[in-house]
């Protein structure tokens, strides 16, 4: 039977999600855009959602922007909706499960398993991709596609023939699959979380994730079109980047994971299977670092009771929006602020906060964000991640927010526009780093 639909309240949106079975094991399912609405009208699939909840306690969730949830305002990022699936785990009690997605959503829940490991016992990709397949202008011609032609008779016909060769000619399957695209997104919001796939990029997230990990696709898929192209290749690369992972080749030519029992029995394998538990001592995390810029001269200008004064109110300013941003305040050694964010968005939104208002008390603020593993002791982190952005704030402009180019790749689709600095050699850290200014 369906379970009851229920909803849960998140950054001002509501995020409908389903419950079913009762098994040892959390396990939620995050798909590329199928609604919650519409897939228990299949049978393949809901024989699909049925072999999962036999063996685990099975989690469904619409996204924000997709299927019966909310279409915000907001930007439809990765960051967005890892918080839909911590409020849908908090709505049902779950301190920790095992993530299942499928492509966009296999980014997403990736990147959750890094950002909250301590909830995340296991990750299961299906199809998935550390960045898009394709050049800028494929993918260009994609998205353009995507907007044009989403729930069309032609869309479906292109989905059909490029993603379920196995249904081509089935008019049930077809009519049930053109309801579930046109229920699942808009052509405005597919757009939106299409551009998130196509633009983000996680490589660099990948060989921070610690819990087991379950990487699969079809084998005998085929590969003309951009969405499914290389996925065998793109497979072997992600279990050569993730620190703890296995492959699994699952035969069959359709992209979906619901057509055959393959998957679903590959799935109850994996979580049955005994892991050694992963204690999390490390979590990605997003660093921010800011600094007055010549604040010895101004404060030899200002006298120390005016500067000591200013300085009280600037802090008070930048906790204000580490509050409203959750943020969490590391040090505040000399005159500038260490913080950590779970969302490397809400960190440039909170460095740019904090830049204005720095400017409204009468000096300068410089800021510089990069994303990675960061080591966790009681209440501090440390790490290289650290090191890195202490060096990328050096680098920056006055008045400048400056990111390296992990923090670019993973806040695809939140309409934020950069500038290109070039590559630089960052003091006592291997390589070269692109950093990219805020604009």
């Amino acid at each position: 039977m369906e379970p009851p639909i229920e909803y849960v309240r998140t950054g001002g949106v509501s995020i409908a999600y389903q419950v079913m079975g009762s098994g040892p094991v959390d396990l939620v399912y995050v798909p590329l855009n199928l609604s919650i609405a519409v897939g228990w009208e299949q049978p393949i699939v809901a024989r699909f959602y049925d072999r999962l909840a036999s063996f685990s306690r099975l989690i469904l969730l619409d996204k924000r922007g997709t299927g019966i949830s909310d279409r915000p305002r907001a930007p439809l990022t990765l960051e967005a909706q890892m918080d839909d699936v911590r409020a849908v785990l908090d709505a049902v009690g779950s301190e920790q499960a095992a993530l299942l997605g499928g492509a966009q959503g296999a980014q997403m829940c990736a990147l959750f398993a890094a950002t909250y490991p301590e909830r995340s016992s296991t990750l299961i990709l299906w199809n998935a991709r550390a960045r898009f397949a394709g050049t800028e202008e494929e993918k260009r011609d994609f998205l353009r596609m995507v907007y044009e032609r989403w729930g069309t008779d032609e869309w479906i016909d292109y989905l059909l023939e490029a993603n379920y060769p196995s249904f081509v000619g089935d008019p049930h399957f077809r009519r049930w699959m053109a309801k579930g695209v046109r229920i699942s997104a808009s052509p405005g919001s597919a757009l939106e979380f299409l551009r998130t796939f196509a633009e983000a990029d996680i490589g660099d997230v990948l060989p921070t994730i610690r819990a087991p990990t379950l990487v699969m696709y079809r084998r005998d898929m085929e590969t003309k079109a951009l969405f499914t192209r290389g996925l065998a290749q793109e497979a072997e690369r992600l279990v050569k980047l993730l620190p703890n992972a296995r492959l699994a080749a699952v035969p069959g030519r359709d992209m979906a994971p619901y057509v055959g029992d393959e998957v679903a029995e590959e799935v109850e394998r994996f979580l049955a299977s005994p892991e050694t538990p992963v204690v999390p001592d490390r979590v990605l995390a997003t660093v921010l670092f800011t600094d007055i810029v010549d604040s010895t001269e101004q404060a030899a200008t200002l006298g120390d009771r005016r500067w000591r004064d200013l300085l009280t109110e600037h802090r008070k300013a930048v906790r204000r929006e580490l509050t409203h941003f959750r943020g969490a305040e590391m040090d505040t050694a000399g005159d500038g602020f260490f913080a950590t964010f779970d969302g490397p968005a809400r960190a440039i939104a909170c460095a740019r906060a904090v830049v204005g208002a720095a400017d409204e008390h009468g000096f300068v603020l410089r800021a510089g964000l990069h994303t990675g593993e960061c080591e966790v002791a009681e209440d501090k982190v440390a790490g290289l991640a650290v090191h890195i952005g202490a060096r990328v704030v050096n680098e920056a402009r006055p008045g400048e927010v400056l990111v390296s180019h992990t923090v670019k790749d993973l806040v695809a689709g939140s309409g934020l526009e950069f500038e290109d600095r070039g590559s630089y050699e960052l003091k006592g850290v291997p390589g070269e780093w692109r950093l990219f200014a805020v604009r």
